[in-house]
């Protein structure tokens, strides 16, 4: 009897099959989203951050102040999640934690300067691996695509 695991893989790679244009659109989203998720992970590892913190880091540049509740939101994580990212992200010294001045319990969050720092240094590694996504792409196709994933998204707001 010939062991399986000694056979080639006869998987689709990513682009054939069921995994091309053939396949279903949630598999071909969820595909593109890990593969973009791996690129970015590996180009942010040596900066000691992951993409979920990197997504944390960008909310508190653009909405500063926010809770750990609206970050979990606005960061598509659980509280739970997002409890364990803002302790990190805090013991690294790149945010800080205040008290709300009417609600003492609620936390804002905000960037330090050095989380401002090290946000910079990631946009650099991650906007550059959008744009070679994009690469190939005209202004109006990027658009077009960028308007889809936006309607898709606003479906689960309905």
């Amino acid at each position: 009897m010939q062991d399986h695991l000694d056979e080639p893989s006869s998987l689709p790679l990513p682009g054939e099959g069921k995994r091309g244009e053939a396949g279903h659109w949630g598999y071909l989203l969820r595909q593109a989203a890990n593969a973009h998720r791996q690129r970015a992970e590996q180009s942010l590892a040596d900066l000691g951050l992951t993409l979920p913190q990197f997504s944390v880091l960008t909310m508190l540049a653009a909405y500063p102040g926010h809770s750990n509740a609206d970050l979990a939101r606005l960061a598509l994580l659980t509280p739970q999640t997002m409890s364990v990212i803002v302790a990190n992200l805090s013991k690294a010294g790149l945010i800080e934690r205040r008290a709300h001045a009417l609600h003492g319990r609620i936390q804002q969050i905000e960037l330090t300067m050095l989380g401002g720092a090290k946000l910079g240094q990631a946009k650099e590694r991650v906007y550059g691996l959008e744009a070679a996504m994009a690469a190939g792409m005209t202004a109006q196709e990027q658009q077009i695509v960028r308007a889809w994933l936006v309607r898709l998204a606003q479906l689960n707001s309905e």
